[in-house]
């Protein structure tokens, strides 16, 4: 790739991007999910530590960009950034439980059941998957109720029993099993690349545009789902749990095969890089709107944590 589009990735400060996203999603955050001093307050308290434990808020991102494509209006696009960043707090919440990954850190603190206890968490992992459908269905998030049940029908799929909740199941299978590389490709696309596919067709959904846009906002955040797995694989075998704020080495010590152990390190990143490229030209049709989605896929592929 070279010449202006080159440049205008270039010239993109992409942290500061990120940050003034992550910004704006946890004030709406704050105001969607409030403290309480009420007898159930403690399951207040659990939500925000895990609400609020930093992140790039990248799904988030992902919807305002996608939505900005389409002149979705900001607070809309908020929303539905706060409802994904509470759906997926509450899977990985539920992920680091002792029953799951038993992890004790996150984010470079302790996990939420080591804040609290195991069912403080489990309850608000439960609370928060719950708060996303709400906010969803909520009339400030699009006027047209046809709108906000598409949002909520495309979320819960994502999430559910063949999205996100089966590809759980599937990487629970892992370590049982020898998985080959057409098997991890499935596992990423349902346990995290499900979530991405919402983020980037919502805010098509919310601008109330055509099937051919969604269908490439989609193929758009399969690449991008796929080059964030290949990128964390790698952060597991190449970096240290104090650079990456979680434990690392995790899939090689239960025996999980990942891309980069089948493929090797060269060879992950190639792909990546194609990925990557393939990503950026699905983006040339909407010119400079699609600038920050066309500077994502590079970001990824120098992430460090």
């Amino acid at each position: 790739m070279t010449g202006p589009r080159r440049d205008a990735i270039a010239s993109i400060d992409f942290v500061q991007v990120l940050k003034a996203t992550s910004q704006a999603v946890e004030d709406e955050l704050a105001r969607l999910v409030p403290a309480s001093q009420a007898l159930h307050g403690r399951i207040h308290e659990a939500m925000r530590y895990a609400v609020f434990a930093g992140g790039k808020r990248l799904r988030p991102f992902l919807v305002q960009q996608s939505a900005g494509l389409f002149g979705v209006d900001t607070v809309c696009a908020l929303r539905v950034g706060a409802a994904i960043e509470c759906l997926h707090t509450y899977s990985l919440v539920h992920d680091d439980l002792p029953c799951m990954d038993d992890d004790d850190l996150r984010r470079g603190r302790p996990t939420t059941h080591r804040a609290f206890d195991e069912a403080t968490a489990v309850l608000a992992g439960d609370a928060l998957l719950t708060v996303a459908f709400e906010i969803l269905a909520g009339e400030a998030t699009h006027p047209a109720a046809a709108v906000r049940c598409r949002l909520v029908e495309e979320l819960a799929t994502a999430a559910g029993r063949d999205g996100m909740i089966g590809g759980q199941m599937v990487d629970m299978l892992a370590a049982q099993r020898s998985f080959g590389a057409d098997e991890i490709i499935l596992l990423q696309r349902m346990k995290t690349g499900a979530l991405f596919e919402f983020c980037c067709t919502a805010g098509a959904i919310l601008g109330q545009a055509g099937a051919a846009e969604i269908l490439r906002l989609r193929e758009y955040a399969r690449d991008i789902g796929l080059i964030f797995q290949i990128t964390d694989d790698l952060l597991d075998v190449l970096s240290t749990a104090d650079r990456t704020g979680k434990a690392v080495g995790k899939d090689a010590a239960a025996g999980k095969a990942t891309l980069v152990s089948l493929w090797g390190v060269a060879a992950a990143r190639t792909k990546a890089a194609e990925l990557a490229d393939h990503a950026i030209a699905l983006m040339d049709p909407y010119g400079p709107s699609a600038t920050e989605l066309r500077a994502l896929p590079r970001f990824l592929l120098e992430r460090d944590s």
